[in-house]
C-alpha cells in the first residue's frame, strides 16, 4: 500500500463549456441530452486531470451537480422547489433561499449512477463519490412536513443509504459524507449527528468517510473564519465522538487554518484526510509546503493513517489554479514519501 495516498475533498471546477466558471452554483450552459453527455465528458476530464497530478484516490469532481447538497435533493420527492423560503444557514452564518419539504421523502431513482459508472469505467485507481451528510442537508432546507429536525435528518439518512449501497455496487471504493454542519452544531453531533451518519452508512463494506471543513472559499465563510480567534478548536468537541464511530475516515482542514494540529490525536484509530491545500486562496502551494503539512501531521497521526487531501472542494476556483494545486498535492506527497518512506 502506498504511503500517504492522496485524494480530494470532492468537487473540482467545471469546464467553461459546461457551466459558468469561477462561480459556486454556476448555471449550466447546456440542456437535455447535450447536458447529460457533457457532464460525463467533464467527469472523464476531472478523473484524468487527477491521475495526471498524481492523485491516488480520484473523485468524479462532482461535475454532474451544481451544488453539493442540492445535487442530491433534485432526485428526492417530497420537496417543493417552487416553495422557497429565506433561511439562516450554518447557525445564521448567511441567508439562503431554500426549497421546502412538504411531504414524506422518497427517492425518484438513482442519483449519481451515470457519473459513478463512467468514472469507474475509465480509471483503475480507487474511486471516491461524495454525498451530503444528513445534518448538513437539514440545515440547508426548510421543513413543512416532519416538524422535527432530527426525524427529517434520519429520513434523509435512509435515502442516502439507498444511494450509497447502490454506489458500492457500481464499484465505488470510498463514499464520503460532507458534514460542514458538524463544525457548527457541535452538541448535536454527539446527540444525533453521528447516529444519522451510521444510518446513512448501514450495510456498506466499502470505505466510509466524513468531511468536516470550514467551508468553501466564499466571502460568508471567510468572514466567519475571521471571527474564530487565534485558534480554531471546533474539532475538539466532535473528534472524540467521531473516533468512537463506525466511520472509517475523517477529512479536515489544516493548510492555512488555525486548527491546532495536536487535535488530530483525538482521531486515534481513524484514517485522517489531512487538508494540505488551501481552497480559499488562489496561491498555488509548493510541493515543499504540502510536504511540510504532512510532516507536521505525522507528529500526531500514525503515518499509515495519513491521507493528504484538499481542505474542501474547489468548485468555485479557476481551473488552472485548481490544476496547479492538484499537482502540488501529488508532488508534495511524493516528497513526504521520500522523507518518511
Amino acid at each position: 500500500m502506498t504511503l500517504f495516498p492522496t485524494t480530494v475533498a470532492g468537487s473540482l471546477p467545471k469546464p467553461s463549456w459546461l457551466a459558468e466558471p469561477n462561480k459556486l452554483w454556476a448555471p449550466w450552459r447546456l440542456a437535455g441530452d447535450d447536458l447529460a453527455a457533457a457532464k460525463l465528458d467533464a467527469t472523464l476530464i476531472a478523473v484524468k486531470e487527477q491521475e495526471d497530478a498524481g492523485i491516488d484516490i480520484v473523485s468524479d469532481g462532482e461535475q454532474a451537480r451544481q451544488h453539493f447538497v442540492h445535487g442530491f435533493l433534485e432526485f428526492v420527492d417530497g420537496i417543493d422547489f417552487a416553495r422557497k423560503v429565506e433561511m439562516g444557514i450554518r447557525n445564521e452564518r448567511y441567508k439562503a433561499m431554500v426549497p421546502t419539504v412538504t411531504g414524506a421523502l422518497t427517492l425518484k431513482g438513482r442519483v449519481h449512477a451515470a457519473e459513478a459508472r463512467h468514472a469507474r469505467a475509465h480509471t483503475t485507481r480507487k474511486l471516491k463519490i461524495t454525498l451530503p451528510g444528513p445534518m448538513t442537508i437539514v440545515d440547508t432546507i426548510a421543513d413543512a412536513h416532519y416538524g422535527d429536525r432530527v426525524k427529517m435528518a434520519f429520513a434523509f439518512a435512509d435515502l442516502l443509504n439507498t444511494e450509497a449501497r447502490a454506489l458500492e455496487r457500481d464499484g465505488v471504493d470510498v463514499i464520503q459524507f460532507d458534514e460542514p454542519a458538524f463544525n457548527v452544531y457541535m452538541r448535536e453531533v454527539s446527540d444525533w449527528g453521528i447516529e444519522a451518519l451510521h444510518r446513512a452508512t448501514a450495510g456498506l463494506t466499502c470505505t466510509t468517510a466524513v468531511h468536516i471543513c470550514y467551508g468553501y472559499g466564499i466571502k460568508a465563510n471567510i468572514d466567519w473564519k475571521s471571527t474564530l480567534g487565534g485558534e480554531w478548536r471546533q474539532y475538539e468537541e466532535t473528534f472524540p465522538a467521531l473516533a468512537k464511530s463506525r466511520i472509517g475516515q475523517v477529512s479536515l482542514e489544516c493548510r492555512n487554518s488555525k486548527v491546532p494540529m495536536s487535535l488530530l490525536k483525538l482521531l486515534d484509530g481513524k484514517d485522517v484526510l489531512i487538508g494540505a491545500i488551501d481552497v480559499a486562496s488562489d496561491q498555488v502551494e509548493t510541493p515543499e509546503e504540502v510536504a511540510a503539512v504532512i510532516a507536521e501531521a505525522t507528529k500526531y497521526v500514525a503515518r499509515e493513517k495519513i491521507v493528504p487531501c484538499t481542505n474542501c472542494g474547489m468548485a468555485p476556483m479557476g481551473r488552472d489554479i485548481a490544476t496547479g494545486k492538484l499537482k502540488a498535492l501529488g508532488d508534495g506527497a511524493k516528497l513526504a514519501r521520500e522523507k518518511f518512506g
